[in-house]
Parts: structure tokens; C-alpha cells; sequence
């Protein structure tokens, strides 16, 4: 099962479910313009394999079972740059806590931003995050998105105004060590 946090209009959601078929996906998208975009691709490409959940995804988060996640998306959330509004980014740590918990040994946590600063703070919280390992080794590993992984309308629209994007790949320690 793959859990995708705030999935915007759903195009990114879509594409992975009708290129894994055999993966059951979840989505989290608290507002109701995504989720009727979402809705509208998944009749137009006949996708069976996507829940929506409309609500905080921490709601989400705390309800599923431990390790029962082996891949999760946050791609390009909102920043909120300003500094009394830190404390509403999806990275913090209850919610990295939230994430190990229900992320498989070994899963894959992928985390995009256009905004150079969040980019810093996603880094630096998931760095000191203990359940957190990134096998990244050089620039390219962050700077370039993987094939498996397309394209979002968000990141387009970085694209268009001159902002480049960052392409973070975490992987969830084994519990055991």
C-alpha cells in the first residue's frame, strides 16, 4: 500500500496507479477541488486501485497500522515561508514520527518542494530523524527527478517561472537495528 499526503489535483496519484496497478494507493487531500479532480481521472482512466481520504492526513496516519506503508509521497506541500506559520509544515517531527511509524522496514518516503528554504528544513528535520536514511551521493540524486515519478502541474509551474525543484528520497531504517 502507497500513501500519497496532499495529492494537489491527483495527476501525480493517477499516474501511479495506472502504472501499479498491483499496488493499492491511498490518497490525503483535504480540499474538495483536488479530490473532485482526482475523482474525475480515476473515472476517465478506469483506475480501481485509489482511496481518497478527505482530511488531515495525520488524522490518516495515526489510524493506520504500523508498518503498513511501503512507499509515501509529499510532493511539493505548501511552505508557508513565513515564520509564525513554521508550525503548520507537514515535515515537523510528530509527524515524522507519525510517518516511521507506518512505514514498512526499508519503505520509501519521496519528498519534492520548489522552495528552496523548506527544502532546507525537510532536509535538516529528516537528517536528525532517527527512522530516516538517505542513500542520496551526489547533487544529481536530489536534483533530478527519477522516471517513476512524474511530472505534478505544481512542479510545472515552478518550472515556468524559473524555480528549480528539489527530489528527495528517504528510506525507513529497519526497526530492528
Amino acid at each position: 500500500m502507497w500513501l500519497e499526503i496532499g495529492f494537489g489535483g491527483g495527476e501525480h496519484l493517477a499516474w501511479q496507479a495506472e502504472h501499479n496497478p498491483d499496488v493499492a494507493l491511498i490518497g490525503a487531500e483535504p480540499f474538495i477541488n483536488g479530490v473532485a479532480s482526482l475523482l474525475g481521472l480515476i473515472d476517465r482512466q478506469g483506475l480501481n486501485n485509489i482511496r481518497i481520504y478527505q482530511d488531515d492526513a495525520a488524522d490518516l496516519m495515526d489510524a493506520l497500522p504500523e508498518a503498513s506503508i511501503a512507499r509515501c509521497f509529499l510532493l511539493f506541500p505548501d511552505p508557508w515561508p513565513k515564520r509564525r506559520h513554521h508550525k503548520r509544515r507537514f515535515v515537523r517531527p510528530e509527524n515524522l514520527d507519525r510517518l516511521a511509524r507506518i512505514l514498512a522496514d526499508g519503505a520509501e518516503f519521496r519528498a519534492a518542494t520548489d522552495h528552496m528554504e523548506y527544502g532546507r528544513w525537510m532536509l535538516w528535520h529528516l537528517l536528525a530523524h532517527p527512522a530516516f536514511d538517505w542513500p542520496a551521493e551526489a547533487a544529481a540524486d536530489w536534483r533530478f527527478r527519477p522516471a517513476d515519478w512524474p511530472q505534478t502541474r505544481y512542479e510545472a509551474k515552478a518550472a515556468k517561472d524559473g524555480r528549480s525543484s528539489l527530489y528527495f528520497s528517504f528510506r525507513r531504517r529497519n526497526r530492528a537495528q
